[in-house]
């Protein structure tokens, strides 16, 4: 006990608990704001994260909705997901449920789990966690992958830039709320009393509708430059302006994000286009000066230099159309967003490769593997979004065949929707003849006899293009002695000389099989 109060005293990080160190932002001053003050309804409070907050209360130990949660609570909205603060260790928290899995390593936290399968849902709660300055961490010359072994079993770890390895000191809430990033996210609240602790005026800044760094921007940047993607992220969800501290340093300083997991850095890129605001994040990366250079997917959207015909109308569209779903409330997959993000990435190489000689189906898979391999690389998941990706791709010229078994063969497999989707924005942006889009619609809806009826309809529109002979003899005008005669097809006709009347006769013309129709569909059963 005396040596655990020695170590306190002195400094000395534990497992537990750790005092301020040199260099901590000021740690505010704690405010309990009632509800007649910050209005939050509780019936916007999810009811589990809500049971986890009492579970840990009758424990003995403090419990918070926390971070964006609260944010959203005050602004009226409801929050897609919940955290939980305590003062309880990750260890402490896994014993008081029966479904908690202690996950990280970065940061240790816990996901309770509530429900089974598509419907269960998980509340993450975290334990306050020691402002620490980088100055009193360990620090490494390498990066997570690189330094492995000297990560091993250390609370507290820094890069040579200063970006925090590990961040596992346990300490006060007052601490806790310093160590976040924003005054709007440093707020807590008690569902069961119905009071927010506010320390760093996050309230104020929320009803100001303004992002504001807790502490030292370019202190704070450093220790993790996502957040210069988190400030762009919120400030086109919220529709809040940057303080002009806050937004001084983020180009200067962008280059900090090379350091960062490429895996990371496309988890937040997903989350800035699954916000419902897609088009506005696009607008504030640019707003910002990120647009080049920091995500190589996005680079083929926001960078001038890589403008493509056709290109910026059908990412607006798609984006506006993955803003419309979030906002409906429905599902947005992020295979479909970046399938449109690369799709004239993917264009321009199947049309190279064509031109090259490669056969259609080939040319685009041998496209579709160089876009992956320059736009998104190495990255964890990346073999499951990169199926889904190509599925959505190879589709796109089986939509073509509007003949034989392969319309009902497609419409059966499990990612035609979302080919088709892909397929109806093409249309809308001109890419495609918008009757091709509308038949396969109706295709998909009609019932068996109904199906038949569309392909004899194709049948028919075609019939007229095939009975007709490959070339035509180019009809000039008469010249004396000259007479129009039909030739042995109706509609064909043939130049007679005065002296030679003879009956023109009628060719034998060999039907072809296009490339495409011959090419074995990916992925089909035909």
């Amino acid at each position: 006990m005396i040596k655990k109060l020695i170590d306190k005293l002195l400094g000395k990080s534990g497992d537990k608990q750790a005092g301020p160190r040199r260099g901590a932002p000021a740690l505010g001053r704690r405010v309990e704001v009632p509800k007649s003050e910050h209005g939050i309804d509780p019936s916007l409070v999810d009811e589990r994260a809500v049971k986890v907050v009492r579970t840990l209360t009758e424990a003995g130990y403090e419990a918070y909705i926390v971070g964006g949660a609260v944010r959203d609570l005050l602004l009226g909205l409801r929050p897609k997901d919940f955290d939980v603060a305590t003062n309880a260790t990750p260890e402490q928290v896994k014993a008081l449920f029966r479904r908690a899995f202690i996950i990280g390593r970065r940061f240790r936290i816990v996901h309770v789990v509530f429900g089974r399968g598509r419907d269960h849902e998980v509340i993450e709660v975290s334990t306050f966690r020691a402002y620490l300055d980088a100055a009193a961490a360990e620090q490494v010359q390498g990066n997570e992958k690189t330094s492995k072994s000297q990560l091993a079993d250390k609370s507290h770890v820094v890069d040579a830039s200063g970006r925090v390895l590990r961040d596992n000191v346990w300490g006060p809430q007052i601490e806790d709320a310093a160590r976040r990033d924003f005054t709007i996210n440093a707020m807590y609240y008690d569902p069961q009393r119905e009071i927010v602790v506010d320390y760093h005026g996050g309230i104020a800044d929320a009803r100001k509708r303004v992002l504001r760094m807790i502490g030292d921007p370019q202190t704070r940047y450093r220790e993790d430059p996502v957040r210069i993607i988190r400030v762009v992220r919120f400030a086109a969800k919220l529709g809040f302006e940057i303080e002009p501290k806050t937004r001084e340093p983020i180009q200067r300083m962008a280059h900090l994000l090379d350091n960062v997991p490429a895996s990371r850095l496309f988890d937040e890129m997903i989350k800035l286009l699954q916000t419902g605001h897609a088009l506005a994040s696009m607008q504030e990366l640019r707003k910002q000066g990120l647009h080049r250079g920091v995500f190589p997917i996005l680079d083929v959207v926001l960078d001038e230099q890589q403008k493509h015909d056709g290109r910026e109308k059908f990412v607006q569209l798609a984006l506006a159309d993955t803003d419309r779903r979030v906002a409906e409330d429905k599902p947005v997959a992020p295979s479909f967003m970046l399938a449109c993000m690369l799709w004239h990435d993917v264009l321009d190489r199947w049309q190279r490769h064509q031109a090259q000689g490669e056969p259609a189906f080939q040319a685009l898979s041998l496209a579709i593997d160089e876009v992956f391999n320059a736009r998104i690389g190495d990255i964890s998941g990346r073999g499951k979004l990169a199926a889904d990706m190509r599925e959505i791709w190879m589709m796109q010229p089986r939509f073509e065949r509007r003949s034989g078994n392969g319309p009902f063969t497609l419409v059966e497999q499990p990612r035609f929707r979302a080919g088709f989707d892909f397929l109806r924005l093409r249309a809308d942006a001109g890419e495609i003849d918008p009757a091709i889009a509308r038949w396969w619609e109706e295709f998909s809806q009609a019932d068996e006899a109904g199906r038949r009826e569309l392909l004899e309809a194709v049948r028919d529109q075609q019939a007229p293009a095939r009975r007709s002979p490959g070339r035509r003899k180019r009809v000039r005008p008469e010249a004396p002695g000259e007479t129009l005669s039909q030739g042995g097809d109706a509609g064909t006709q043939t130049v007679l000389s005065g002296e030679e009347a003879a009956p023109a006769r009628k060719r034998r013309r060999r039907r072809r099989k296009s490339a495409m129709a011959a090419a074995p569909a990916v992925g089909s059963a035909d």
